[in-house]
């Protein structure tokens, strides 16, 4: 299992975007893929919203990556 922290620069990022800035796929379309796939999980259930909003605190998984969302003050 690999686990990426990403720091939020805001309230929150869109799920697709956030796919891209931690490098898990080339752009937020191929995010947008991922998530209509049903291949991407928030907090344990499968996101179809390619645009979801994720915020701090919220595990965003993909495959084998963990993504682990904290806020700028973290």
């Amino acid at each position: 299992m690999q686990y990426i922290d990403f720091t939020l620069q805001g309230e929150y990022i869109e799920l697709n975007q956030l796919l891209k800035l931690a490098g898990l796929c080339d752009s937020g379309g191929a995010g947008k893929m991922l998530v209509a796939s049903g291949a991407v999980r928030v907090d344990d259930c499968i996101e179809s919203r390619k645009t979801c909003k994720i915020r701090a605190g919220q595990t965003v998984r993909l495959g084998d990556t963990t993504i682990r969302v904290k806020g700028d003050d973290a």
